[in-house]
């Protein structure tokens, strides 16, 4: 270095090459070595030779050259031998902030070789001896040109310097295909082959003078030598290119002009097989396949291949596209290396991805060859059913992309349009997809009619203005049933999932494609008053039927408001369901019910509703309602419309109906409404009558002071009001069918001696009179009485209807006002009704009597006479017995038979009041048939009576008890067999008190005993309390009961009432006879302490002493 730094001259360029020479023949033969540390010898070896190259002589200077070139592999070799850790060498690379902007941009498109680290012990002695059999040291004299090196030197005569470099050669290359240092390899191989050929070139330029100058031999063996030389580098250059290709081509980055540049020196066929084999083997690795097929398309160019060219600048299109779509993460695998036409499946990912402008799905079509129009019109299809969900897109590899906002997709459907040469095949195909979207998605709907609307085609169906409007009142409203089944049926068909929407939005198609069946199917369940206006635009711009609308609306709001109510009222009791809540409702239903055109339905409508109402107020006013609209329908029409007569009928019905309903509502309001008075309703004059004829009239005069008796005046006034009935004509009628009845009461004879109240006929006719005032009523009945024929009507007055008349001016009239209208004292108007009543029962028997006649004719003959000659007669007995009782006729053999045939008629209830009338006459206890006919009168009830009795039944069991206790000839009845009878109808209350009655006190007494030691006590109490507690029998009652009471203390039987509500009465009973300490007694042995403690404290207060609060229990039992 000093030499070189300070003597540069010739002879230090010879020293310097000397030095580097002797240097590399000592590494070749492996001499031993001392080195300075962390010296790289081979570096400085070829530091020194490029120095010597510098300073050298011209002669020296071709020497200094090949030394260079053979020193710089020996270095580059040693190069690879450096790295410390083992395994292949790989270029380092930083990623983000540390990389390195020169690294990068110098070195990033150089391949740098990856290999496995070679050996310093072996592969630099090699590389040294290779160089110094190429360089071999020369010990003679050289002369000016001489030259040392294999390539610049003369043949040797007798030497072949050839051969001592194919073993280092071969064993270089060895090692370093071993360690796939192809790049030195290749190196070695041209420079070393390079200097050979050079050699033998070099001394063999003219083959005649070489024959003369040289051995034949020499020259035989050197042409054999290069031969088999260049054949082996063909062939291991083939091998090094084909790897250092694939190790090219596998580089993240590609040195393309190094690949071009292997690929030149291999056969044609093999590069291009070659470069396509690392094609087809690179899996979607756009970038390489990219490098791969620009070499491809350059070395074509290089060998005019156009084929091949057109071929790989295809693929150069695919991978440039490859790498532009996968910056926005769109996958192009599917289409890659596919036809042109493939590529059009990729137009829909393009569109959907919001970074691909129109520009790029131009020039993508450009790119390879598409049709614009088809690529934008699937662009806009693709845009606007995004996020639609149809069965017109089977792919569904977009779903998962992130949705765009519609307006957007909107915004660059317009834009994409004025780009299309023709509109014609976009509407076409908008339109068929139309059909197939989802009818709840408005949003896409929308969008789609807009961009029809915007391409301006005149040539399609669709009324696209009318479409648009009907999605803004759809979009408006928001659904309040649930879908019908006519929607389930139509996505079925259309393979389309119900969607959600479905439950708040109606279905597009269904109301604005099919029939206007089918738009009645979807809008009539969603009318009501909230919806009603939305539904009447969207049947407006549908020019559906107005009517029809309305209708349903009416129907429809009625059924879902007001029938709920309806119900729901009436099961609370509630008459009207108009309120303040309904009013409103009621209120729009007549709204819609008036807008309604066509005057019969509109009618026929309310008619329909009407009917849905209870009998009630709110039906009465609807029918009211349906006359009115009849009414209108009426003054519209002439006499020579052919509906006219149509419009007369219904109105006749309809007012029909409005007095039926009318007049039922008057029933439920005064609750009459029965099966009986409900089959009359469309006869309101039987009706009326009918209700004059109610049982609770009857009641009403038997106990005026009773409640919640059916007003039935005001009754019979409203419904003669609604069906337009003279009330006064009515009452007349019932007034002479009641009073003065054209028939003979043959078969109610009794009656006529019977009290006014006790004549149903003339109870309802008090009713009726009731409704007059008394003066009118009161003149009325005096006409009557005193008249030949009857003011009310053209009857016949009879003496049955005069004593009737009579009767009830007497119970009507005050004594004041009587004695005013017959001028005469009150006694001698009751007495001419007595004679009225007689005179009708003569009347009756047709026995000519007049008032003058019977007041004159002695009353014991003509009982005698009426006797013997009509005594067959069940009336003239009754009429004999009455005038017997009456004049106080008492003989014993008139009596013996009268009771004797009104036994044998069986008028026993007759019988009871007859027998009780002349109980005091003791006369007549001993007739034969007077004890005859109270037997018959008491064992009347047993002869049809059976458990359990009928409440008809118990009343005449009850009744005759009393009649038995009345009864004067007791020894003759067999009152022990009554008690019995009794007993067997489960009443031993009445059994006990029938043998109370037994007159024998020792056998009664025993009878008592044994029927207390086997009835209920409890029972017996029970029906003591139920059935003799009020009347004539409650004193005996009272007996009854002590009897029971004491019969259970003697027994000391307390158990039988411990529990029972009859305890009480017992503990009572004990205190008012002093015999409580019984009882005491009983609680003691029982373990009741204080049961028995509260009996005595209670018995002290009864008697009035001081309490006995202090005293302790144990104690108080002892006292």
């Amino acid at each position: 270095r000093e030499f070189y730094e300070n003597h540069c001259n010739e002879e230090t360029g010879k020293l310097l090459f000397s030095v580097c020479q002797r240097l590399c023949h000592m590494l070749g033969s492996d001499v031993p070595m001392i080195i300075p540390k962390d010296m790289n010898l081979p570096a400085v070896i070829y530091e020194m030779a490029c120095q010597a190259a510098t300073a050298c002589s011209p002669d020296l200077l071709l020497d200094c050259l090949e030394l260079c070139k053979y020193t710089l592999a020996a270095k580059e070799i040693y190069r690879q031998c450096q790295i410390e850790n083992c395994g292949f060498t790989a270029k380092t690379t930083s990623f983000g902030e540390n990389r390195d902007p020169y690294e990068e941009w110098t070195y990033d498109d150089f391949f740098n070789e990856d290999g496995i680290v070679l050996d310093p012990q072996i592969a630099l002695p090699v590389a040294y001896e290779t160089t110094s059999s190429l360089l071999p040291v020369c010990e003679n004299k050289l002369y000016p040109l001489d030259s040392m090196s294999l390539a610049n030197c003369a043949f040797i005569k007798g030497q072949n310097l050839l051969l001592p470099v194919r073993t280092p050669i071969s064993a270089m290359l060895q090692n370093l295909m071993e360690c796939s240092q192809c790049e030195l390899a290749l190196r070695l191989i041209i420079s070393s082959f390079g200097s050979c050929l050079q050699h033998g070139v070099s001394n063999n330029m003219d083959f005649s003078l070489s024959e003369k100058l040289h051995d034949g031999h020499m020259l035989a063996e050197t042409k054999s030598f290069l031969v088999a030389l260049k054949q082996k580098c063909t062939s291991v250059t083939t091998t090094i290119i084909l790897t250092l290709l694939h190790k090219v081509f596998n580089c993240r980055f590609i040195d393309q002009n190094l690949a071009l540049g292997y690929c030149t020196v291999l056969p044609k066929e093999d590069m291009f097989q070659k470069l396509w084999d690392v094609i087809n083997n690179t899996w979607q690795n756009y970038r390489k396949v990219l490098a791969v097929a620009v070499v491809g398309a350059q070395l074509a160019n290089l060998c005019g291949e156009a084929k091949e060219k057109t071929k790989f600048q295809e693929l150069v299109t695919d991978a440039e596209w490859g790498i532009l779509l996968g910056k926005f993460g769109i996958s192009f695998e599917t289409v890659f290396r596919q036809p042109p036409m493939r590529k059009k499946e990729l137009i829909g990912t393009l569109v959907q991805n919001p970074e691909v402008d129109t520009e790029l799905i131009l020039n993508y079509c450009s790119a390879f060859m598409l049709d614009s129009d088809d690529a934008l019109q699937l662009c806009i299809e693709t845009l606007l059913l995004q996020n639609a969900h149809t069965n017109h897109v089977e792919d569904d590899s977009a779903e998962n992309t992130e949705k765009q906002p519609h307006s957007a997709l909107l915004a660059k459907a317009l834009e994409i349009i004025p780009l299309l040469k023709s509109t014609k095949d976009l509407v076409a195909s908008l339109s068929g997809i139309l059909y197939k979207l989802d009818p709840y998605d408005y949003e896409t709907l929308e969008i789609v009619l807009k961009v029809m609307q915007n391409a301006d085609e005149k040539n399609t169906s669709i009324q696209l203005n009318q479409a648009l409007s009907l999605l803004k009142h759809l979009e408006s409203y928001k659904r309040i049933s649930p879908p019908v089944d006519l929607e389930h049926q139509y996505v079925l068909e259309h393979g389309i999932p119900l969607s959600p929407a479905a439950h708040t939005r109606l279905p597009f198609h269904l109301i604005f494609f099919r029939t206007t069946r089918c738009f009645w199917n979807i809008i009539s369940a969603e009318l009501s008053e909230e919806s009603f206006p939305t539904l009447l635009l969207i049947s407006k711009l549908m020019k559906v039927s107005l009517d029809i609308l309305h209708m349903s609306a009416a129907q429809h709001v009625f059924v879902k408001k007001l029938k709920p109510k309806i119900f729901e009222m009436s099961n609370n009791g509630y008459t009207s369901v108009v309120n303040k809540e309904t009013t409103k409702t009621v209120q729009t239903i007549q709204s819609y019910l008036l807008s309604i055109v066509n005057p019969e339905w509109a009618v026929a409508t309310a008619h329909k509703i009407a009917q849905e109402f209870p009998t009630g107020p709110d039906q009465i006013q609807a029918f009211k309602f349906c006359l009115y609209l009849a009414e209108k329908w009426l003054k519209n029409t002439t006499a020579k419309d052919d509906t006219r007569e149509k419009a007369e009928v219904l109105q006749k019905k309809l007012y029909i109906q409005y007095k039926r309903s009318a007049t039922e509502n008057v029933l439920i309001t005064h609750n009459l409404n029965t099966g009986e008075h409900l089959k009359y309703i469309g006869k309101p004059a039987n009706l009326i009558i009918l209700l004059y004829e109610h049982h609770s009239i009857d009641q009403r005069i038997q106990n005026p002071t009773g409640r919640d008796y059916p007003d039935i005046h005001m009754a019979a006034k409203e419904i003669a009001e609604i069906n337009s009935l003279d009330m006064n004509k009515i009452w007349d009628i019932l007034l002479e069918k009641w009073l003065c009845p054209s028939r003979l009461p043959s078969e109610k004879t009794q009656e006529i001696f019977g009290h006014v109240l006790e004549d149903g006929e003339l109870r309802r006719v008090m009713y009726l009179l009731q409704s007059h005032p008394v003066d009118y009523s009161s003149r009325l009945l005096f006409a009557i009485t005193t008249s030949a024929t009857s003011p009310i009507g053209v009857t016949q007055l009879t003496f049955v209807h005069r004593s009737r008349a009579l009767k009830c001016l007497l119970y009507l009239a005050d004594t004041k006002t009587v004695e005013t209208l017959f001028k005469k004292p009150i006694e001698e108007v009751k007495y001419f009704l007595k004679c009225c009543v007689y005179l009708a029962e003569f009347e009756i028997l047709n026995i000519p009597y007049t008032y003058e006649s019977f007041h004159k004719s002695p009353k014991e003959g003509m009982i005698k006479g009426l006797w013997k000659n009509h005594s067959h007669e069940p009336m003239a007995v009754r009429l004999v017995t009455e005038l017997s009782l009456d004049y106080k006729v008492y003989d014993s053999q008139l009596w013996n038979g009268l009771l004797q045939k009104l036994i044998g008629f069986n008028m026993i209830q007759y019988l009871r009041r007859v027998l009780i009338a002349i109980t005091g006459i003791h006369s007549l206890w001993e007739i034969p048939n007077f004890s005859r006919a109270w037997r018959s009168v008491v064992l009347s009830p047993f002869v049809t009576a059976s458990c359990p009795l009928a409440p008809k039944q118990l009343e005449e069991c009850c009744e005759c008890f009393v009649i038995l206790l009345k009864c004067p000839v007791l020894s003759d009845l067999d009152v022990i067999g009554i008690a019995k009878q009794y007993a067997q109808l489960d009443l031993p209350a009445f059994a006990l008190g029938c043998l109370l009655l037994i007159p024998q006190s020792e056998k009664r007494k025993q009878q008592i005993q044994g029927f207390l030691s086997m009835c209920n006590t409890e029972m017996v109490l029970q029906q003591i309390d139920e059935h003799m507690n009020t009347g004539e029998v409650v004193a005996f009652a009272s007996q009854i009961r002590s009897l029971v009471l004491d019969s259970i203390i003697n027994e000391k039987l307390y158990g039988k009432l411990l529990k029972t509500k009859y305890f009480p009465l017992l503990k009572q009973h004990l205190m008012n006879t002093h015999r409580v300490k019984e009882l005491v007694n009983y609680f003691a042995k029982k373990n009741c302490t204080d049961d028995a403690t509260a009996l005595i404290q209670e018995y002290q207060e009864k008697c009035g002493n001081p309490p006995l609060g202090d005293v302790p229990s144990s104690d108080l039992l002892k006292v």
